[in-house]
């Protein structure tokens, strides 16, 4: 199944999306600049493979619900979001307003 809602962080609107595949669950919450997600993101392929697309994106690992992504601190993330001043550490919630 998959469910499309939309968030409002400091009059900031967002798209969250949860997947429920076999055995996992995705979750994504997009903004207009980039987006974080759970720890199937792979960052090293965006850095590496598609460095010139620029995709700001960041990954928190363990988490299972949208509000654990918006509360846990992010483990990796891309060099394009580190432009937009995210860094690793932060919330998933404080990544996406800078992404806003």
């Amino acid at each position: 199944m998959m469910r499309m809602e939309p968030l409002l962080l400091q009059d900031k609107m967002f798209k969250c999306m949860t997947i429920e595949l076999p055995e996992t669950t995705l979750l994504i919450v997009s903004g207009s600049k980039g987006y974080i997600m759970c720890g199937a993101l792979d960052i090293d392929v965006l850095n590496t493979k598609w460095p010139k697309r620029k995709i700001a994106a960041a990954r928190a690992l363990g988490v299972r619900t949208m509000e654990q992504l918006l509360d846990a601190p992010l483990e990796s993330v891309t060099k394009a979001a580190e432009e937009l001043g995210v860094v690793k550490g932060m919330s998933g919630r404080e990544a996406l307003l800078r992404m806003a």
